[in-house]
């Protein structure tokens, strides 16, 4: 049965020693959807909001927050992320924009809690950029895609870990 890494003997939050780990490569995805009413995702895709282009302020966005999880979750390690994507595409069939993310590394800890955070500040950015023209947005369904890499191993996904 697995544990929670992040709490010790006495159940106190501590930052786990990674020292000891072995230097492997490690990638991450995930995903954020933004559900928004048809005209204002018609409003981003024309390129007619007043702030300008949505989808590549968001992206910049998430791309730093990827670089700044250890600042933002207190128990995250500082990483040295060798690549971050953010990929945002519309959906106009669902009304909604779905976010992918992905980051990765060579390091002794995975990059799972960077990839969420950036698909989690792309949705606010996006969230943000659009709320003087509708304030009910809704952001949902903010998870891991996929991991691989270090001891856990592989991970998909509605796949069954055995």
């Amino acid at each position: 049965m697995n544990t929670l890494t992040h709490i010790n003997a006495s159940g106190d939050a501590h930052m786990v020693d990674v020292g000891d780990k072995d230097v492997t490569e490690r990638t991450a995805r995930a995903e954020a959807i933004v559900d928004m009413a048809p005209e204002t995702l018609e409003l981003i895709l024309s390129g007619q909001h007043h702030k300008g282009d949505v989808f590549a302020t968001a992206r910049i966005a998430g791309i730093m927050a990827a670089k700044k999880t250890s600042d933002l979750i207190p128990l995250c390690h500082p990483l040295m992320i060798t690549k971050v994507e953010v990929d945002i595409e519309a959906q106009p069939e669902q009304n909604q924009v779905r976010i992918t993310t992905l980051c990765k590394l060579k390091g002794k800890t995975g990059v799972e809690m960077e990839a969420l955070t950036a698909a989690s500040v792309t949705a606010l950015t996006i969230y943000d950029m659009c709320k003087a023209v509708q304030k009910d947005m809704i952001i949902k369904d903010v998870r891991l895609l996929e991991k691989q890499g270090g001891k856990s191993g592989h991970f998909v996904a509605g796949e069954t870990v055995l």
